[in-house]
């Protein structure tokens, strides 16, 4: 599992309840991770939150919303590549990633 901070919790779609949505400024820990189409971006699962058939079609929060600590973006980088058994490098995890202050 991989800590984050939500730094973007705009755009709910409107089907979604309150309750199934991200907080900007709350810790969440990352437990899985995928590349979602079209978008062509990597989504997540969290821990905290599970999405059911009431979200659908959304499966996923998009990375772009989390901010991380170095360390942890390490930590990501390595569940990116376990999750997908893709060459992901940090430079094309840091175009789609802030850091966060320690």
């Amino acid at each position: 599992m991989v800590k984050a901070i939500c730094i973007d919790d705009k755009n709910k779609p409107p089907h979604f309840r309150q309750s199934k949505w991200l907080k900007e400024g709350q810790e969440y820990e990352i437990i899985y991770t995928c590349m979602c189409l079209p978008q062509k971006e990597v989504g997540v699962i969290l821990a905290e939150i599970e999405l059911g058939d009431e979200e659908l079609p959304i499966e996923y929060f998009l990375l772009r919303r989390f901010a991380f600590t170095e360390e942890n973006l390490l930590k990501l980088l390595e569940l990116i590549k376990n999750c997908t058994e893709t060459d992901f490098s940090l430079s094309e995890l840091l175009e789609q990633t802030q850091l966060q202050e320690a």
